[in-house]
């Protein structure tokens, strides 16, 4: 370190991030260290495909946590010497970017419709390059390294080839096909939309019990519904085979109120026997479940709400025109006229609106683009059983399979302007389908566009390059981890897994990780509309990026968890603590001629602390592959907090400040590979540390990541170590109990030699052999009686320890005398109060 670092060093007091870590970004950017060459193998490099944000979007904390996970895993890699590529880009987000924008035509006082398909995509495209570029900032604020140099758009040239070619190719080989079939539909947005664009929320409706007369007898069928409106669309009532009341019912008719119809009585599993009144009114055309019992009983769908949401003329001249909802108040109240009203009563259930629009879903009968999915998913169950896709927590591998066994067609087509227009032409009679436009006039191309999963489906191997046999995909393909939320896990994950085995002969990566929630401060979900939201950026700027990675990593884990003001702060410690360390580190030693530690340190501290440094390598490093990222920073946490700082640090003063040589190697050697530990997850100030240390060679973003080095653990040092320092802590604490002051040094009596010298140094004792009345035994020390001590103030407080002490012990042994506690709780609960009544009976003997 020169003189102008020496001097920058000590002025600089405190870590400050903002000052720092845009610098340090940029230095990285221009060192090209996230741009790797496409040389090597999958198998010998190491990759991630980033789950491309929306283009409309702005960093939210599922991006933050999501990021901050693979930006761990990708560092660590890099570091470990492997080829390493985070590939990035961002998703066109058909949908969600067109409603952005059709919002900003609105207020303009245009439509979409007004200006015509070619103008409003050339809107879409600038509103684009307008904002598309603010993710890009985000990803770069929190830290991610990615490779900025080859950012992919689901919609260049490139990538739209490759939707093309998946389109026709699936086509040709019988899987895609355009049929009738159920959606949902979106009146707002009018479009079929997926499931995930879908909400679920609590109304408060009413359930109608209707009477359906059966055909050629006095006896009636009731029904009950919360949508009488759609019962013009009635072509059977269904009951259970099982259901002994109408067994002999099932193969007659029954009449449909209103409408006059014939409707056949049919058995069907689906219906619940204790629902209702047990017969279900079949409606194809408006519920997803009664169109697959129609499709098993070969009945008529017919459709009585229209793409408009409002009421076709199927319905009847009564009520065509109406509004959903108006039609259910006209539909009661004619079947009150006709007396085939029995019942109603309030009943509140779930029901599905558009995430988009706001807009009830209308499940509608409607002409779309599928594609079966039956033997594109055989593959991709193999591929998760044979363990060639890992996918973590466990219980989501078994929803996976679940789902994937049960899988049904996609519908693949959106009623959209913005997106992979779908390949088809049609010119008359004829049909064209295919990766370019086919010669000839009149050719008219479909107006749909593919929904967004479609192309997203592709993204590991599209990003690199294929169709073409690229080198990027040839050392890059498979990649290795996907991190991702459980609700995209059929969206996008099992897609990407079948499309990658038809398509690019592999499975598209190794290990998916399905990650926790964030939720906000009070459980709620976060939303920017319920106010709920937290801003990542906002976090950033108040606590600094690598406090906000810290906290999130430390919140992670296989449950939804709320958001942790306490674990960022905790992570902003951690920052400010090795930036403190290494201050007095680097401030307070000379760079050794001879770097290399000794195998076998004289000093016994600094055989400890290399040994816990050594375990703490190993055992990081594991959490770090088992994806257990909240353990993983909490065992580093530990260790620089604890074992460095709290403890290696204050016992080795002395020795620094004398400039003791062999010190310098050991304190140089520890904090060089904290620093590269900690870089993965804490990137920022570990660089700004590391270009202060005497040992720099280039940044620390390509320096070697360690390895544990076994043969520095030593559990009998960790041992010995770590039980004086329960004894400092026996001693501190009973000073801190009897409120001895600081200055104070107490006689003890006790072997000296039985524990280190730093234990009488840092519990400010002097141990002696001198024989006489001990105020109280602290391990295994007897406390003196001194002028210096106020004997009775110090009585007092061990009496009123002593009474509380005994009220939380007695309280235990209550419980533990229960044998109906002991018997039912938990045996691990039992042995915790067990534990802890030891140790209360431990400090009342101390106490004496």
């Amino acid at each position: 370190m020169d003189e102008n670092d020496r001097k920058q060093l000590e002025e600089t007091t405190r870590w400050q991030p903002g000052e720092t870590e845009a610098r340090i970004f940029a230095e990285w950017l221009e060192g090209g260290y996230f741009h790797p060459e496409a040389t090597g193998t999958a198998d010998e490099n190491y990759s991630v495909a980033i789950p491309p944000p929306n283009v409309t979007g702005v960093l939210h904390m599922g991006h933050a946590l999501n990021g901050s996970m693979q930006d761990a895993l990708v560092r660590m890699n890099r570091m470990s010497g492997r080829n390493t590529l985070w590939i990035l880009g961002m998703d066109h987000a058909g949908i969600a970017t067109q409603t952005v924008v059709e919002k900003r035509l609105k207020s303009e006082g245009i439509s979409r419709h007004e200006i015509g398909r070619e103008a409003f995509t050339e809107r879409v495209w600038e509103w684009k390059e307008e904002f598309g570029g603010s993710i890009r900032e985000q990803y770069q604020r929190l830290g991610a390294s990615v490779d900025y140099e080859r950012e992919r758009f689901t919609l260049d040239d490139g990538y739209a080839q490759a939707v093309r070619k998946v389109f026709t190719s699936l086509y040709e080989k019988g899987y895609i096909y355009r049929d009738h079939y159920m959606v949902n539909w979106d009146p707002g947005s009018q479009s079929a939309i997926s499931d995930l664009e879908v909400v679920n929320e609590e109304v408060a409706d009413h359930l109608y019990s209707i009477d359906y007369p059966v055909e050629g007898s006095d006896r009636v069928l009731t029904v009950a519904t919360v949508r009488p409106e759609t019962m013009m669309a009635d072509t059977a009532v269904a009951v259970n085979p099982k259901d002994e009341r109408y067994g002999d019912l099932v193969g007659q008719h029954c009449i449909l109120p209103l409408v006059g119809r014939r409707l056949p009585i049919i058995a069907d599993d689906h219906v619940d026997i204790e629902f209702g009144t047990g017969a279900l009114k079949i409606t194809p055309g408006h519920d997803v479940n009664d169109f697959e019992i129609g499709r098993r009983h070969g009945l008529e769908e017919i459709s009585v709400i229209g793409e408009d949401g409002r009421m076709t003329a199927m319905s009847g001249e009564r009520f065509e025109g109406m509004t959903v909802a108006e039609a259910q108040v006209e539909v009661v109240k004619a079947l009150k006229e006709e007396g085939a009203l029995s019942g109603e009563e309030e009943y509140v259930h779930s029901v599905p609106f558009s995430e988009r629009s706001g807009e009830r879903i209308e499940p509608l009968i409607s002409l779309q683009w599928f594609c079966q999915m039956d033997e594109l998913a055989k593959p991709a169950i193999e591929a998760v059983e044979d363990g060639r896709v890992s996918i973590a927590p466990g219980q989501w591998k078994r929803v996976y399979l679940d789902w994937m066994r049960e899988i049904r067609p996609w519908c693949v087509s959106r009623q959209l302007w913005w997106g992979h227009r779908i390949p088809v032409w049609y010119r008359g009679e004829e049909t064209w389908v295919g990766e370019t436009a086919p010669e000839g006039e009149g050719w008219i191309q479909e107006e749909d566009v593919l929904d967004t999963w479609f192309s997203s489906a592709i993204w590991p191997f599209a990003t690199l390059g294929w169709p073409e046999q690229t080198e990027e995909l040839k050392a890059f393909y498979p990649t290795d981890f996907l991190t991702t939320a459980r609700e995209i896990l059929f969206l996008w994950v099992a897609r990407m897994i079948m499309t990658g085995l038809e398509f690019a002969g592999d499975v598209p990566f190794r290990d998916v990780y399905v990650h926790s929630v964030i939720q906000a401060r009070d459980g709620r979900r976060m939303s920017k509309s319920l106010g709920t939201g937290i801003d990542p950026l906002g976090e950033i700027e108040e606590h600094g990026a690598d406090a906000l990675r810290f906290g999130l990593l430390a919140m992670s884990s296989t449950q939804d968890v709320r958001y942790s003001d306490a674990k960022v702060q905790q992570g902003r410690d951690l920052a400010t603590k090795l930036w403190n360390a290494s201050r007095l580190i680097l401030l307070n030693t000379e760079a050794p001629q001879d770097r290399t530690v000794p195998a076998e340190p004289i000093a016994l501290e600094d055989r400890w602390i290399l040994s816990r440094l050594e375990s703490t390598v190993a055992t990081y490093t594991r959490l770090i592959g088992e994806y257990d990222f909240a353990h993983a920073v909490q065992e580093l946490y530990s260790f620089v907090f604890s074992d460095l700082c709290d403890w290696y640090l204050e016992i080795a003063k002395p020795r620094i400040y004398d400039g003791d040589p062999e010190i310098a190697q050991v304190l140089l050697h520890t904090l060089e590979r904290t620093l590269a530990l900690a870089h993965p997850v804490m990137p920022f100030v570990t660089e700004a540390i590391w270009e202060y240390h005497p040992y720099r060679e280039g940044h620390l973003v390509i320096h070697p990541f360690p390895e544990a080095d076994d043969f520095r653990i030593s559990e009998a040092v960790e041992t010995e170590v770590g039980e004086a320092i329960a004894t400092t802590r026996q001693l501190r604490g009973w000073r801190d109990m009897a409120g001895v002051p600081p200055k104070v040094v107490l006689d003890v009596t006790g072997d000296a030699t039985s524990v280190p010298e730093f234990v009488a140094r840092l519990g400010r004792v002097e141990i002696g052999a001198n024989e006489g009345e001990a105020v109280a035994t602290v391990a295994g020390f007897g406390i003196q009686a001194s002028d210096e001590l106020d004997m009775e103030a110090i009585r007092s407080r061990i009496d009123a320890r002593r009474g509380k002490l005994e009220g939380e012990l007695k309280k235990i042994e209550g419980k533990l005398a229960n044998e109906r506690f002991v018997q039912n709780a938990p045996a691990e609960v039992v042995a915790e109060e067990r534990e802890k009544a030891e140790r209360l009976q431990a400090e009342m003997a101390e106490l004496g």
